[in-house]
């Protein structure tokens, strides 16, 4: 089974997290391929030349043939790369499972926090693109915890 990981990776933090996150993957099951496209040396070595392009039909052919895409959604709005890759996904019918941790979540059912949505420029809440996470959740789920997550990839696994 082919598993596609869309993540940020621009930054040092990113590229670890994604590894981190792929080495449990992969753990998981022995007979799963997981693409990191940051292990894509031929497009994403940031130190060599690859046009957009050549970027585009790399990642997307990888998409492509997946079974699962699985996606980070964290950071100040999903990146835009994986907002485009969970597109090509739920275009083509491949399930998403994602994961969206940002702490600012908690505390849903504080009721400063909730009034505080009533005053401008106090949402104590973080905002992800309705668009991106409804193509999601057409086709998917998102997790708040690597442990739920984890638990989802792997029961997808087991059941194909």
């Amino acid at each position: 089974m082919n598993i596609y990981f869309a993540g940020p990776m621009f930054a040092n933090a990113d590229l670890r997290y994604n590894e981190h996150l792929v080495k449990e993957i992969r753990a998981l099951d022995q007979m799963v391929t997981v693409y990191l496209p940051q292990e894509n040396a031929d497009i994403n070595d940031k130190a060599a030349y690859a046009d957009s392009k050549m970027i585009a039909l790399a990642d997307t052919e990888r998409v492509l043939e997946s079974s699962l895409l699985v996606a980070v959604l964290d950071g100040l709005t999903i990146d835009p790369g994986v907002a485009s890759e969970i597109g090509v996904a739920y275009a083509k019918g491949i399930p998403v499972t994602a994961l969206y941790t940002d702490t600012r979540q908690q505390g849903a059912d504080n009721q400063k926090k909730l009034a505080a949505l009533q005053e401008t420029a106090e949402n104590q809440f973080h905002y992800l693109n309705l668009y991106t996470v409804g193509l999601v959740k057409l086709n998917g789920n998102i997790y708040g915890t690597e442990k739920q997550f984890l638990t989802a990839v792997k029961a997808f696994i087991d059941s194909h």
